[in-house]
């Protein structure tokens, strides 16, 4: 007898798992980006790695690629609904993850302290 489990908690961390997926959602939703602009704002990410992300982001419906038919070429992406009902999710990681810091003598200070996103319709 065969026995399929469905875990949300798995299902989740399918979505956002991965070093860079909560930070890319993030700046997302705080409206359209391209490329470079987020490879510019995530730390450490190569563009091998970012351009994956993306690819899995998108192939999961969480954020849209839209490409302009334009030369030089422009791509822009920006949240799907799916990719915006994550937000409450990540200001709950960030808040938890500040708490843990603190516990820890450490103060956080990155980009996500003291800044909410907003779920926007773009």
């Amino acid at each position: 007898m065969q026995h399929n489990e469905h875990c949300p908690v798995e299902a989740t961390l399918e979505l956002i798992g991965g070093k860079y997926k909560a930070l890319i959602l993030w700046h997302l939703s705080e409206g359209k980006l391209r490329f470079s602009q987020l490879r510019d704002q995530i730390k450490g990410v190569t563009p091998k790695m970012l351009t994956q992300q993306l690819r899995e982001l998108e192939a999961q419906s969480l954020i849209h690629r839209e490409v302009f038919p334009i030369v030089p070429p422009k791509v822009e992406y920006s949240l799907t609904d799916l990719g915006r009902s994550l937000m409450p999710l990540l200001v709950a990681m960030r808040d938890w993850g500040s708490s843990y810091l603190r516990s820890k003598n450490t103060e956080p200070n990155c980009f996500m302290v003291g800044k909410d996103p907003l779920p926007q319709n773009t």
